[in-house]
């Protein structure tokens, strides 16, 4: 009786705006195996399914329990998590390739960088001087915090990037994960400071929210169930009062 082995089809390519080919391996089948195991075998013993010595695929991973977000790549034509991707519950061949949204550095790494420019352009981050003890900040009412703890689960992972058809090489969209930061930091009662500053910035019409297409891709891959599309609409509100207010110089509008 032959040995049960799993099948897969990953895309290789060895340095950034290289030519790309898919190589296929045949690896030993273990119960309860998911994608990043099945890519560690392959770094045991990288020889492909021709029986060919190969390199080592390049992957990233940290967590391994779809927090950190670092293992994103497309998995049968869908973008998710490696680390929670079970080969039991993936068809095979299975087929591994980078999240071309962003420009592959090698195999299925990918540079990220894009996102993170887009997070450091709407200041997602609570603006707080001096290193000394401030003191108890202010409380958020229950409600809100609820609805906030939500957004505060993205792991930056790009999923939601990927996913979204407006966000590609000819556009400057910063996507809906850095929009629902903008929600998220604007909300907090020390981040509300700056929140004129990040809706301007989102109302550029240069990659801000108009760039949206309302395809609504991003809610339905987020791994996290973030209300992605919910944050737009929100801030599709908050940016057309901002506009009111910079019209007539009021901040009583």
């Amino acid at each position: 009786m032959s040995e049960k082995t799993i099948t897969l089809e990953i895309k290789r390519q060895t340095e950034q705006g290289g030519k790309s080919q898919f190589e296929t391996f045949k690896i030993p089948y273990r119960e309860n195996m998911n994608v990043i195991s099945a890519l560690m075998e392959i770094r045991r013993n990288p020889v492909d399914a021709n029986g060919n010595e190969t390199t080592a695929v390049s992957w990233e991973a940290s967590c391994l329990e779809e927090v950190c977000g670092a293992c994103s790549m497309v998995i049968n034509g869908k973008p998710r998590q490696a680390c929670s991707a079970l080969i039991d519950q993936l068809e095979q061949p299975i087929r591994l390739e980078p999240m071309n949204t962003f420009p592959v550095v090698r195999d299925l790494v990918v540079d990220r960088r894009r996102m993170f420019d887009s997070l450091k352009r709407v200041k997602a981050w609570i603006p707080i001087d001096g290193t000394y003890d401030l003191g108890p900040g202010p409380r958020m009412p229950e409600p809100k915090r609820q609805w906030a703890y939500e957004l505060s689960k993205c792991m930056t992972c790009g999923v939601c990037l990927q996913a979204c058809p407006n966000v590609n090489s000819k556009s400057e969209f910063i996507g809906p994960a850095a929009l629902s930061q903008v929600r998220l930091f604007n909300a907090h009662p020390t981040g509300e400071m700056h929140k004129a500053e990040r809706l301007e910035t989102i109302m550029d019409g240069d990659g801000g929210l108009t760039n949206c297409g309302n395809s609504q891709n991003c809610v339905q891959a987020c791994p996290k169930g973030i209300p992605l599309t919910t944050s737009i609409a929100a801030l599709n509100r908050d940016t057309t009062l901002q506009a009111f207010k910079n019209f007539f110089g009021s901040d009583q509008v």
